[in-house]
């Protein structure tokens, strides 16, 4: 069995046990602030999928959200990237729209990605190289779009910081509506299927994008940060994940000409990760 079809497999397992614990009482608490929730079921999902590869493959490294390899730096082998309830906000109020997600990576290269979105039983996965699936149905490469014809992803909470309102409100002007669906993987797997023409956020940590980046771009799609640079799975970062086209206009248009305001984000991502 390959590492892709034993991460296939082993996601499709966790999912089955979060709907199991569900059924009990979902146990809450805050982490950064009241809004930056965890519970019993991110925990334990992390907790299984680090056990299961550690057992199978005790030679590989894993970053996982609640606390797994958070000082990891080395590049070399093979790292699992994971968050095992991605929308834990949507999780709590609402039982559905949340994900768990995966990305794999050799010696620093993507080698697979997997969304898993629990409660519709849908399974987006890719082989770099061999095309992206949703379950077992061979997803077509996206079309270009151009801003104005375009719907974005954008979390409506960052328009209301001073600077980030400066530079996001006019791409919420010029696109053709702005949405919000509380899960970045899932967010960025719209991007994947045309959905979504693009998602952007200002802070994204790399468990959150590791599976669905890779997904996206044995897609056609481009993901990188806001500066254009390439996304590292051990740092936070700013994100766009768009079409060709569209990312090409939203660096060249609007994220160019705001690099002091970028810049300055970078910076705090850097001192407050």
């Amino acid at each position: 069995m390959t590492v892709y079809e034993f991460a296939k497999g082993l996601i499709l397992e966790a999912g089955i046990n979060v709907k199991k614990i569900m059924k009990q009482d979902i146990e809450i608490e805050t982490k950064s602030n009241p809004n930056d929730l965890v519970t019993n079921v991110d925990k334990a999902t992390e907790k299984y999928i680090f056990d299961n590869v550690m057992q199978t493959y005790p030679e590989h490294l894993v970053i996982g959200e609640e606390g797994h390899g958070h000082n990891l730096k080395d590049e070399s082998g093979v790292v699992w990237v994971i968050d095992p309830i991605d929308g834990t906000l949507n999780f709590v109020h609402q039982k559905e729209n949340f994900a768990i997600s995966i990305g794999v990576f050799n010696d620093g290269k993507p080698y697979a990605g997997f969304v898993f979105d629990v409660m519709n039983d849908v399974l987006y996965h890719a082989k770099v190289g061999e095309g992206a699936y949703e379950n077992g149905n061979l997803l077509p490469c996206i079309e270009s779009s151009p801003l104005n014809t375009s719907v974005i992803g954008l979390n409506p909470n960052w328009l209301t910081k001073p600077r980030l309102e400066e530079m996001f409100k006019p791409i919420v002007e010029e696109s053709r509506s702005v949405r919000a669906y509380g899960s970045a993987a899932l967010e960025i797997i719209c991007v994947a299927t045309g959905k979504l023409g693009g998602y952007i956020t200002p802070r994204l940590q790399p468990w959150d994008f590791a599976g669905g980046l890779i997904i996206l771009q044995e897609v056609g799609g481009i993901g990188t940060d806001l500066m254009g640079n390439a996304l590292s799975i051990y740092e936070p970062s700013s994100i766009v994940m768009a079409n060709p086209q569209l990312h090409a206009e939203l660096l060249e248009f609007h994220f160019q000409k705001n690099n002091e305001i970028i810049e300055a984000l970078q910076q705090r991502l850097k001192n407050n990760k």
